[in-house]
């Protein structure tokens, strides 16, 4: 048995080897054994004939747990401001069902009626131009898969001066990654014809609080678009439907839903959200605005807070790891609070500024245990722990948080979300 780093870390090439070798032998003495049972009757549903096709299909019943958490920070005005995270560990994989992604809602899910919905492109444009979603349809398209990340991601983690027991859809369920199909906004922005002067443009909502944020027009012109289609099917009413704002890797708040209009500036517009609720205090007090790319940042999702340990023996350590500039590059686990690290194996394909699942087996000897990992992109960067990114910042921020998140394992087994 080859450990790679100390706390029972295995080398990621054992089970490559052993599974070309077909000597599974060693992973199964690791296992933990499974008590003989006697034969069960023959089951009712191989006698008779089972259910009918449906027009849509919907997850097992024995899977009904399997939901977003709903979180309300501010009690009677939820239907105003809402979100819901991400359930990343009871998901394996890389894409997030349609119905599991995150949501946050500035002023509650509007019920728009799409054959009158319009998307205008006009200010600094030579031809201003209004769509509706008949002839955006008409237009090429493009189909990419990438993650959406609230910035306030994990802000319980960032502010809270105990860690919170729960699981990862509270703590770093603003996050999810799907498949997106629509019309490059450089496709439109070329035929509006944007003036030289034109080098922002503010996107806005068709939602209650017509949510407005400014994007360079660089971007637009790189690899934005208006998606139209999430994972195959239009997006749904809390993804924006029916059209919203694609710009890979920007923090969420920008990815406008509901898209009504693409107005050309000179300049940003400063609106509420970019000069207020998504400007980021550092600890100098100075402030920074515009911070739009998310950091690099990964979190083991198995095994994670509140799940339970099934005794001492071989496991997978699973997680995901992004990017909002680019690939990821590496990422490296630890089982000892950080004294030594092993590399973990990267599932292909890694795309840019989408979620990549990482993976390296694992020996507990029921020991008390700290888990950890931390991810590298393209670009050098590298995931920080939580004392390097809060002194960084004012107490009060919670934007961009990517630092390292620990688990502690008790010897019975528990897993425990903890400050490390």
């Amino acid at each position: 048995m080859e450990f790679a780093a100390g706390g029972g870390l295995l080398s990621r090439r054992m089970l490559l080897r052993g599974a070309a070798a077909g000597s599974g032998a060693a992973l199964a003495a690791l296992a933990m054994p499974r008590p003989a049972q006697a034969e069960p009757a023959l089951p009712e549903w191989v006698t008779v004939a089972g259910e009918r096709a449906r027009g849509y299909g919907m997850p097992a019943e024995q899977e009904a747990d399997v939901q977003r958490a709903i979180i309300e920070p501010f009690g009677d005005l939820a239907r105003a401001f809402s979100l819901s995270g991400t359930p990343h560990h009871k998901l394996r994989g890389t894409i997030t069902p349609n119905g599991l992604h995150f949501e946050v809602h500035h002023g509650g899910r509007p019920n728009l009626d799409p054959d009158g919905h319009r998307l205008m492109i006009h200010g600094m444009v030579e031809r201003p131009i209004k769509f509706d979603l008949n002839a955006l349809e008409r237009y090429p398209m493009v189909t990419a898969t990438h993650f959406l990340e609230c910035s306030g991601n994990s802000f319980f983690n960032a502010v809270m001066p105990e860690p919170m027991q729960s699981g990862c859809d509270m703590l770093h369920g603003l996050l999810s990654n799907s498949e997106w199909t629509g019309v490059p906004v450089r496709v439109l922005l070329e035929e509006a014809g944007v003036r030289p002067e034109g080098r922002w443009v503010l996107a806005v909502g068709n939602d209650a609080p017509s949510l407005a944020r400014s994007i360079p027009v660089e971007k637009l012109m790189d690899d934005a678009f208006v998606a139209l289609y999430q994972n195959g099917e239009r997006i749904r009413p809390e993804q924006g439907y029916p059209m919203r704002l694609l710009l890979p890797g920007f923090e969420g708040n920008m990815n406008v839903k509901w898209l009504t209009s693409l107005w050309v500036t000179d300049a940003p517009a400063y609106t509420k959200h970019e000069s207020g609720e998504y400007t980021e205090i550092l600890a100098n007090g100075s402030s920074v605005k515009f911070t739009f790319a998310m950091g690099v940042k990964s979190v083991i999702t198995h095994p994670s807070a509140t799940m339970t340990m099934s005794g001492p023996g071989f496991y997978e350590i699973s997680g995901i790891a992004w990017s909002g500039a680019g690939s990821v590059r590496k990422v490296e686990i630890s089982a000892d609070g950080g004294e030594s690290w092993a590399e973990a194996a990267l599932q292909e394909p890694v795309l840019p500024r989408a979620l990549t699942r990482f993976r390296l087996p694992w020996r507990w000897e029921g020991a008390p245990t700290l888990l950890m990992s931390r991810a590298e992109d393209a670009t050098g960067a590298v995931q920080p722990t939580r004392s390097s990114w809060k002194a960084r910042y004012d107490p009060s921020n919670f934007l961009h948080y990517n630092a390292i998140q620990p688990w502690q394992i008790t010897p019975e087994g528990s897993v425990q979300n903890v400050y490390a």
